[in-house]
């Protein structure tokens, strides 16, 4: 059976996912791009974007199992689009018309439409399930390999919530926000159900790794 990831999801000091003030020209709100400003130091992120130099240490390593093994992805509304695409019968999400996906993927949003198929293997599927029923979509489409949980904070919260997620990598960055949407609200004791790791980077990052314990 597929197993079910979350990768590289990046939250601050006061466990944010995102800032306040989400729109169009503000995809994270007040947090800008100081949630991942640590990813675009590592020497994947310049080699995806053809660019020399990087960081070749800890960070590198954990955004370096992007991808690998992934058939088929869910996100949230939120992280398909600004507050109000779905009024907009021309947004094809934020990544153009190549998006790095590269596998079906499951939106989860009350506002059903036609899949896009965008280039690359990207095809977008909206849908209106929980998320048990989402994952059940998801791993038909997968053919055996893994299923990332992209996002955003209250996805990702109601997929651990429900013991729906096999390995969880969180980035703790070294800012706070005071505002946006956080990860953790109502997980207490997530720590009964999964076995928890911490790695910190130079650059101030701790990484936090969730494994599910055997039942």
């Amino acid at each position: 059976m597929s197993l079910v990831y979350v990768q590289n999801f990046s939250v601050s000091l006061d466990g944010f996912g995102t800032g306040q003030g989400t729109s169009r020209e503000a995809p994270f709100g007040h947090a800008g791009e100081r949630l991942h400003e640590w990813m675009f130091l590592t020497r994947w992120w310049r080699e995806r974007s053809a660019e020399p130099g990087g960081s070749g240490g800890v960070d590198d390593a954990f955004v370096r199992r992007h991808d690998v093994g992934i058939g088929a992805e869910i996100m949230g509304a939120g992280k398909f689009g600004y507050p109000g695409w779905h009024e907009d019968p021309d947004w094809k999400g934020w990544w153009g018309p190549n998006p790095p996906f590269h596998t079906p993927v499951f939106v989860l949003t009350r506002h059903v439409r036609a899949p896009i198929e965008m280039e690359g293997g990207t095809t977008y599927h909206f849908v209106d399930a929980p998320p048990a029923e989402a994952l059940s979509m998801a791993r038909e489409a997968a053919r055996g390999q893994g299923i990332r949980i992209g996002g955003g904070a209250i996805v990702i919260r109601d997929f651990l919530a429900r013991g729906l997620v096999d390995h969880a990598h969180v980035a703790v960055a070294p800012i706070l926000l005071g505002r946006g949407v956080r990860l953790w609200d109502g997980l207490e004791a997530l720590e009964q159900n999964y076995a928890i790791e911490a790695t910190s980077s130079p650059g101030g990052v701790t990484h936090l790794t969730f494994t599910r314990r055997a039942p």
